[in-house]
C-alpha cells in the first residue's frame, strides 16, 4: 500500500472527507468531522487509527510496525508503519476497524444518513 492507495481506500468509505488541518504533512480523514485516520506524508510512511483498547494492545504485541499512537491518546490510537511488512488486507482491516468505531460513536440519525449514501 502507498499513500495514494491509502487515500483512495479511505475516500471509498461512506461519508469520508479529507483535509489538512494540521499542515501540509498530515492528511486527515473524517466522518462528520470526527477523525478516523491521520496519515503522515513524510517518511517513514505511517498512519494513526483509532482502535479498541484491547485490540490495540494485541496488535502492538503482534506486529512491530504497530506502536502506541504518536501524539494521540495511546489507549485508543495506534500508529501503523506501512513499509511493506503488513499486507494490504491487514492494513485495510485496521482502517475499517477505526472507521467503524467512529461511525458507531455518531448519533443514530447521522449513522443512518451515512449508511444510506
Amino acid at each position: 500500500m502507498n499513500i495514494e492507495s491509502l487515500r483512495n481506500y479511505c475516500l471509498s468509505l461512506k461519508g469520508t472527507t479529507e483535509s489538512f488541518p494540521f499542515g501540509d504533512d498530515t492528511l486527515v480523514f473524517k466522518i462528520v468531522n470526527k477523525v478516523f485516520l491521520l496519515a503522515s506524508l513524510t517518511e517513514p510512511c505511517s498512519f494513526n487509527v483509532k482502535c479498541d483498547p484491547e485490540k490495540a494492545i494485541q496488535l502492538r504485541e503482534s506486529f512491530s510496525e504497530v506502536i502506541p499512537g504518536y501524539h494521540m491518546n495511546k489507549k485508543h490510537w495506534n500508529t501503523v508503519y506501512y513499509n511493506g511488512s503488513l499486507s494490504d488486507k491487514q492494513l485495510t482491516e485496521m482502517i475499517d476497524h477505526s472507521y467503524q468505531l467512529v461511525l458507531k460513536s455518531l448519533p443514530k440519525k447521522q449513522q443512518e444518513e451515512i449508511n444510506n449514501l
